[in-house]
């Protein structure tokens, strides 16, 4: 067994979960994934991991490599690419976090035109509505929307989307359609929880000045795409981001409520780690996305 593959082996394990999986990913059966664990275990003198019929667990050895080997594979995969002819795609595995309906919607569909360009790339999208450690996760880069906090992290701005007040013409007729802010707290509203506001309600905007509105309703959800479905089944109004709702107001489903009110738009970013050496991979997906432009209807 060659080192290398040894590594390889290890760091499919880790991440997905079993050796079966690690060998569909790398292209080996899951006994032979395996017999190279238990080799390059014994090569280096230590064990890696904690077999068990449910699940592999690190040890304490193995964390310690983990936290290494990612980018020391990714370094290599990048040093033999760059020998290759100028001409030829990209390799190894660009790793990608984004916000979980936000990936769903936008973000898979660019990665998958961009791996058409390049078969070779092996692409690693983790979808989370959580902070994400672009460090400790070995994560090339991560798709923010909202304001950045100060960090060493680098922007670069993708876009923006526009936060809208949405409900059925139905539940609208049979309810009223607030004309001021302060009218919303009469009526039921569908809070998506994912939108962290200090001192919570509604962060809306009120003779140019931004307000923010307590509402109330029997829905909180984590989750835009289930605010726009339960805001559909005609149950109150939902605050959703454009990528999400613009379908259906554009087909009349559903309609824009307090439209002078929303809020303002919310940037959109591609953040990467601040020095260090940027793979050629993460520099084109970054060059590709100036190039290709995010694809919902804005509203």
């Amino acid at each position: 067994m060659d080192l290398i593959d040894g590594f390889r082996v290890f760091v499919a394990a880790v991440e997905s979960g079993s050796f079966a999986a690690a060998g569909e990913r790398l292209g080996i059966s899951g006994k032979l994934a395996s017999k190279y664990l238990g080799e390059l275990e014994d090569r280096l003198g230590v064990r890696l991991l904690q077999r068990t019929t449910r699940r592999l667990g690190m040890t304490v050895a193995g964390e310690n490599l983990y936290g290494r080997l990612p980018h020391w594979l990714d370094e290599l995969d990048e040093i033999r690419s760059d020998l290759k002819e100028s001409g030829s795609g990209l390799s190894g595995t660009l790793r990608v976090s984004a916000p979980l309906t936000f990936g769903e919607l936008l973000v898979q569909q660019m990665l998958r035109r961009f791996q058409e360009r390049h078969p070779d790339l092996i692409v690693d999208l983790r979808l989370s509505d959580s902070y994400v450690d672009l460090a400790a996760e070995g994560i090339d880069t991560a798709i923010r929307i909202g304001n950045l906090a100060n960090s060493a992290l680098i922007a670069r701005k993708l876009g923006e989307t526009a936060m809208v007040m949405v409900a059925t013409p139905a539940y609208l007729e049979r309810c009223g359609n607030p004309q001021r802010p302060e009218y919303l707290q009469q009526h039921e509203c569908i809070r998506d929880t994912n939108l962290r506001t200090p001192g919570g309600g509604w962060p809306l905007v009120d003779n140019d000045e931004p307000v923010r509105i307590p509402v109330h309703g029997h829905y909180l959800v984590n989750s835009a795409r289930v605010a726009r479905d339960i805001c559909l089944e005609g149950q109150g109004i939902a605050l959703c981001p454009d990528y999400v709702v613009g379908d259906d107001i554009a087909s009349g489903q559903l309609v824009q409520v307090l439209k002078p009110h929303q809020p303002a738009p919310l940037d959109i970013h591609a953040v990467y780690l601040e020095g260090r050496r940027m793979p050629r991979r993460l520099r084109a997906f970054l060059d590709f996305l100036k190039t290709e432009p995010l694809r919902f209807t804005k509203v």
